[in-house]
Order: C-alpha cells, then structure tokens, then sequence
C-alpha cells in the first residue's frame, strides 16, 4: 500500500476539470495530482512529462501515493544506429505497454515526451507467465523464449538469458532482478522457485512473469514487410533477407522506421483512458528537438544503411510528431504557469523555514498544524526519519511513524515537497526539512547477489612464466610425444621461439597484470633473469624503509577508539543507496582497526564507483565522533573540491566542521582553515598537497585518508610517511601503486578489495580506433538524447579551441565549455 494513498481521497472534493480542459499544476504537485486523477478514472492513465529525468522523478515520488504505476522508459540507443536497446530496457517497454493496454481503471504509465513518440515494433508485447500446477510443455516453452529474443545458455547467469537440462527450465526474465528455475513433472509445472546466479541453488517459492527481451522480432507481418522492402529498397537488401527469413541480430531495431506503421504508445490506449500533458510547452519543444536530431542523425548515418548515398530526406521517421501521437485523443494539459486568464491554477506554497534549522522547521511546522494541516514529513531512509522525529520531539512535535491519515513522519523521500491548501496538506522532503537536495536514483528493492565472473584467457594475452619471463598466449593446442598425446598452451617469445607448457603444469604461468603491452622476453637469454634481479635489489631497498617505518609505529601505541555510537548507526543508515557486501566487509574491517590498540594501514582498493569514499566517509565520522581531527590528501584541486561537497552533504545534519584546503581559497581564507587545525576547530580538512607545507599543525590528528595514493610524488611520499608513522592511515585507490599493493599481499599493510558493483551500475563500455568523426558525432547526440552530460578529452591546450570549432561542425545545438590545466583560478 502507498504510504500517503490515504490522503488521495481529498481530490474528490476540489473538483478536477476533466481532458480537454487545462489546470496550471506546479512540478512538485505532479505525482499528487496523478493519484488523484487515477483515483477517479475511468481506465489506465498516461502520464507525459517533457523529459528522462522528469518521468524517473514522477514515478519515484508517485509510489507514496499510488501503488499501481509502472515507468514507459525511452529507448538508450540512437534513430538509426545499428545498435539495439538494452534488453531490461526494452523489457520495461513492453510490459508498461501491456499495462497499458489491459490495465484497469486507475494503472498509471508514465512516459518521457521521447518514449511516447516513438513508433513501436507491432510485436506481441504480452508476457510469458506461469504458476506451479499449470500445463506446459517444456519444449514449447524454450521455443516461445527464443521468438521472444532470449539468448539460449549452457548456465543462466545475465537478463535475457535462459537453459534447458532436461526437465528445468532456468529463465532469467529480461527486466526482473534475478532467474527462476521452472520444474516440470511432465507437461504440469512442478514449482517455480528464484535462485541464486553464482551459486545455482534453489530459494523461495516464485512464479514466472517474462515480458519480451527484444522490442522488434521477425513475426508474420514484420518478415512479409521486409520482404517487400526487398524491392521496394534494394540498398539494404542484405539486411530485408535476414529479417525475412526470421533471424534475430544486434542492431535490428535501428529498421524500425521501415518496418512498422506509424503507431505509438498513445494507440495503444483503451477507451476511458486519461491523458495528462504535463509543461505542454516544454514538451512540443522537445518533440521538435527529438525529430531535428533525428534528421540529421539520419544524413549522417545514411552511408551505413547499405550503399553509399541513399535518397536524401527519404527515410521514414522514428520520431512522430508530438500533435500527431496525440491527435484525437481528449488531453488534460497541465502547465506549471497559468498562460492565460482562465486557466484554473493549483496553488502550493513552501515551508516557511530555514532548511536544516531545526528550530526554523519546528516552528513552521507548527504553523502550519494551527491552520489544521496535515503535515507529513517524508525523509530518505529509516534512519533520517529517526532522527528528525527525536529533534522534532524536543521541539515539542511529535509525529506518528505509522501515517494512515493525520501528521506522521515516514522513510520514504520525496524529490520536492509541497504546501498545498487546497487539500489541507503539507509533505516535506529533504530539501524543506534537512536542507539538502534529494539524491536522484532509481530504488531498487532487495540487495542484488554479488555475481563474481571469471573471464578465461584469451588468444593474444600476455603471461609471465615463472622461468622465462614474460610471452604471448597464443592458444591452446594438441601434440603428439612418446605416443601420447596431450595439451599444451603455446607461448611466444622473443626471436620466433615457441614454448609448449603441459596443462597440468599451469602453475608456472599467471597473467600479465601490467598496464600498457610488455616487451617480450628471449627465452634462454639473461633479461628476464636480470629483470628480476633488479626488482629484488629495488624490494629490498622499499622493504628496508617500509621495516623501519613499522618499527616506529609498532613502538607507538595508537588511538583505539570506542565502539559505534547511536549517531554512527544513524549516519550510516541514511546512506541513500545500499551497500554491497564488500563494501561491508570493508567498513567492518576497517572499524575493527580503528577499534584496536595499534595504529591502522588499511588499503581500500576497487574499480570507479564502487563505494571506496563511502568507506573513508565512515572512517571519518568514526574518528571525529571521538574527538580527533581527520585529514583526507588528494592528488588535485577539482577533486579536493568534489570530495568537500561529498562530505559536506553528508555532515549537513551533525556538529562537524568540514573544511577545504587547496589554491581555490584566497590567502585569508587559507590563513583561518590553518588556524582552525591548529586550534582544533576544523574537524575534517580535505586538500591538496597544500596538506603536507611546513605551517600545516593538527591539535589532535587521528585519522589520514590518502586518495589515489599513485598520483603523489616522491617528496609528497615522503610528508605522508612522515605522518603515518603516528596516525591511523586509509588509503583509497583504484589503481594501487606495485610498491602498495605487494606490503598488502605480503601482509605488511592490510588490505580490503571491493570488486562487487553497486546495485545496477552499468558497465563501462570501451571501444579503441582511429578518430572517426561520426562515430564521435553519434556517441555525443546519443548522451545529449538521454539528458546527460559528455566530456571530450583533447592532448593539445594550443589546439583545444579548434577541437572544440569541431565538435560545433558535427553537433551543432549541443551547449559547450571548455577547460585546462593553465587556467586561473578565477576561470
């Protein structure tokens, strides 16, 4: 049940104008006013916001108010590239189309301006379902899988993925967050139960709900339009004869526009449906962008469609126009502003206090119950909701933690609050409350199981051998000796040599980990034998001073800190996304070091965006919750200045003191940070090697965080060990420098990895070749059609601004800066 569904009934007293009629509705009132809508309709409702990021923010904030809606998501790939959607995403389309299309009174999709106008694929888009007890036969089932793009595998392990052994059917359905394993005792459904990728063992009772993992298959009506396309458009014959004779390959949706009638998701409604056009204004702006991009997407990418010059103009749109989708249909459009003298206007208001002010907000709230408001104040995570109830609570407000109906306090957020007098209610966020802007995710429920993948060597890849250095894999091959014959992986070295190493001596062969292609060594020769004596020399050298350096901090007796505090728990609760189990581990291990009487060197080590910060921001609040200073060192000023804010959103709400050090501030500004750590007053400083000048003075350093310790030079190397040997020291890396990571391995340092991505992460794609101006022209339009941002790396500072003249030339209406390290500080 929607946690605030209980207040919708409210919009049966105001009165609502029905479509066509226009109602001035404010952008935070959206997700309000849908539920009321869909509490009155007579069939499913679609929401039309201008933007990706609007339709993600409108249905986050509808699930307080409404329990049945679903997100029409926009297709992540551009018009005409020869790349096809996400399977998850194009999943998610076909089943908010099917709600659509079936959904009772009251089902609400909402859809981004570019999801709405696309012309859809006319395949099926109804959903494989099915139950334990029903009848099926298990060959059919496979059978339907494959038409509905499903990639058939030995071992089900990613969306879209399924494997038949015998009578189980292991079904990853294409937008659910894990696999079912279907059991059949002949023809009838014997259970269906999730289970675990890495593992493969059985859990928990489920059913079977997979909606199509490709958006365009090669049914009846597709194959017989390609095959008249065959001589209608010969240019792109090749590609007409795959589809007519039902094959599926990547980038077959990019023909869409060829393929399919001019129908979008808007003809897919039943009668009775509602329509609700939020900023008409801003989303006819949009659809005019979306098909002018399109335009010129299709003039540049028109070499690929199968011969050289193809009719200019002449291609079939995939984008329609926004008038044309909507045409005929009765539309309730809802500006933010009243354009007009009749427009009829949904006034809201703010909170009249200071965000993050407890007094302030106490007082307003309390303002507002004497005018008979409900006040509900809505936080992200059960801990914020704690914690502004206890201050409310000594401000003389006590809120209930159960809302039905009434004031209450819940853990669910909200992007924007409002103050809407209409209804009598009031819902505050964290803007309003703790003076904080909501982070903007997509929740997911339930902790995704870490999947831990091994990628087997590949023909090409570099190897050491213990004996004779460092050569190429190049296969896995079969010989003949003695009469026996056996495998062998073949490795190449120097001077055309060749070396077959037996299978069951792969001991003496480990990968190449290096970070640019290695130089081959000559078997037989001295240079590996060298190589290695030279490291040798070096190791002893790093482990001469790495043993003195331990010496003189196992003779200090460090800081041992007292276990977590009411506040570390609720400080740590109020993370808004979910940890991963390393990330755990992680915390776990590191608080156990700052627990226990020797001083720490942890190393935190794990790809970008894996949570390593979360890890030192924990540390840190650990450390300066029992009175002792903290110090994070970074490599650069951007990233000083990136980390202060991190830091600062996160204290927003505690007694902590979070300061910057870096050539950003002016000479006083720097002056009081320096004084501050001498006098104790500043908590946390974040800088740059400003950190290690001779006037720096900590009153009472605990704890020294090192980002990126492989950036610093061997000076400012030298000024950190100078203070590791009395602090607690962290050190996060992605890329951890060989010296760092062999003290870890060896024991030296202790080390946690964290190699499990967060819930949902996407994968970094990478792809290497000569400069090729559309390819750059595509990969920008397709993060400008997706609302982001795109950052373009030249080698030149001389010649920047003819790069940038460039880009302008491939992409004209995107907006553009540039940037470099020969700036003021100023710019």
């Amino acid at each position: 049940m929607a946690q605030l569904g209980a207040y919708v009934d409210r919009w049966s007293a105001l009165g609502l104008p029905a479509p066509p009629d226009r109602l001035v509705v404010p952008a935070p009132l959206r997700a309000f006013f849908v539920a009321g809508i869909a509490s009155e309709a007579a069939g499913p409702v679609l929401a039309i916001v201008p933007g990706e990021m609007d339709a993600e923010e409108l249905f986050d904030d509808l699930a307080l108010f409404w329990d049945d809606a679903v997100l029409l998501p926009a297709w992540e790939t551009l018009p005409f590239e020869h790349v096809s959607p996400n399977a998850a995403t194009m999943a998610r389309r076909a089943r908010a189309r099917h709600r659509l299309a079936t959904g009772a009174p009251g089902t609400v999709v909402v859809a981004s301006v570019r999801s709405v106008i696309q012309r859809l694929s006319p395949s099926p888009v109804a959903p494989i379902t099915l139950a334990r007890g029903d009848s099926q036969d298990p060959v059919e089932l496979a059978a339907r899988l494959g038409e509905f793009g499903y990639h058939r595998t030995d071992r089900v392990e990613g969306r879209g993925e399924f494997a038949v052994r015998g009578g189980i059917v292991d079904v990853f359905p294409a937008e659910a967050e894990g696999p079912v394993r279907v059991e059949f005792w002949g023809d009838e459904v014997d259970s269906i139960r999730a289970f675990s990728v890495s593992s493969q063992r059985s859990a928990a009772e489920t059913h079977l709900v997979a909606h199509p993992a490709r958006e365009l298959r090669p049914t009846d009506g597709i194959r017989e339009a390609a095959r008249r396309l065959l001589t209608g458009a010969p240019w792109a014959a090749a590609t007409w004869e795959r589809l007519a004779e039902g094959l599926l390959f990547s980038g077959m949706e990019s023909w869409l526009p060829w393929l399919a009638p001019e129908r979008t998701a808007v003809d897919e409604l039943p009668a009775g449906a509602t329509i609700a056009l939020f900023d008409p204004a801003r989303s006819t702006a949009r659809a005019g962008e979306l098909r002018t991009e399109e335009d010129d997407l299709a003039e540049a990418l028109a070499p690929t469609w199968g011969h050289a010059s193809p009719p200019a103009g002449e291609h079939p749109d995939l984008y329609l126009e926004l008038d044309t989708a909507l045409a005929g249909r009765p539309v309730l459009e809802a500006p933010p502003l009243a354009a007009g003298p009749t427009d009829r206007s949904l006034e809201i208001r703010g909170l009249d206090a200071v965000g993050g002010d407890a007094d302030s907000v106490a007082a307003g709230i309390t303002r507002l119950r004497s005018r008979g408001f409900d006040v509900v104040v809505a936080m992200d995570g059960q801990a914020a909701a704690d914690r502004v109830g206890k201050v409310l609570a000594e401000a003389g407000i006590d809120l209930d933690r159960a809302v039905v109906d009434g004031s209450g306090i819940i853990p669910d957020g909200i992007h924007r609050g409002f103050v809407f007098p209409a209804a009598s209610l009031a819902v505050l966020g964290e803007q309003e409350v703790a003076g904080r802007r909501r982070a903007h995710r997509h929740v997911t429920r339930g902790r995704a199981e870490a999947a831990k993948r091994y990628r087997d060597l590949e023909e090409g890849s570099y190897v050491i051998h213990h004996r004779h250095g460092i050569g190429r894999f190049e296969g896995l091959v079969t010989q003949e000796m003695a009469g026996t014959e056996r495998d062998y992986l073949l490795l190449a070295y120097a001077a055309g040599d060749r070396l077959y190493v037996p299978t069951d001596q792969l001991a003496a062969v480990r990968p190449y980990t290096g970070g640019e292609a290695p130089r081959l060594s000559r078997m037989g020769g001295a240079d590996w034998s060298a190589t290695r004596t030279k490291v040798r020399r070096e190791l002893a050298a790093v482990a001469e001073r790495v043993v003195a350096l331990h010496r003189e901090r196992a003779s200090i007796s460090g800081h041992a800190y007292a276990p977590d505090t009411p506040w570390q728990r609720e400080f740590e609760a109020a993370f808004p996304f979910e940890e991963t189990p390393d990330q755990l581990s992680a915390i776990s291990a590191m608080k156990a070091d700052m627990e226990g009487p020797d001083p720490m060197d942890r190393l935190i080590f794990g790809d970008v965006g894996f949570g390593k910060t979360e890890v030192g921001i924990r540390g840190a609040f650990k450390a300066i919750q029992d009175g002792r200073q903290v110090a994070l060192l970074v490599p650069t000023t951007l990233l000083a200045q990136q980390h202060h804010q991190t830091f600062v959103d996160r204290f927003g709400s505690y007694p902590v003191r979070v300061e910057v050090l870096s050539r950003f501030l002016t000479a006083r500004q720097q002056k009081e940070v320096v004084a501050g750590l001498a006098d104790g007053t500043v908590d946390l400083v974040i800088g740059t090697h400003r950190l290690l000048s001779e006037d720096i003075a900590f009153k009472n350093l605990g704890l020294l965080i090192v980002d990126e310790e492989q950036r610093f030079g061997v000076a400012a190397k030298d000024k950190i060990k100078e203070l590791q040997s009395k602090v607690d020291v962290l050190t996060l890396t992605a890329t951890p420098i060989p010296r760092t990571l062999e003290m870890a391995l060896t024991g030296v340092r202790e080390v946690s990895r964290i190699q499990t991505p967060p819930q949902d992460r996407q994968p970094i794609l990478t792809y290497v070749g000569p400069y090729d101006a559309p390819s750059v022209s595509a990969a920008i339009r397709r993060e400008l059609l997706r609302e982001g941002q795109v950052f373009y790396v030249h080698n030149r500072i001389q010649s920047i601004d003819h790069a940038v003249a460039r880009l302008r030339d491939l992409v004209p209406n995107a907006r553009y800066a540039t940037a470099h390290g020969r700036m003021s500080e100023g710019q």
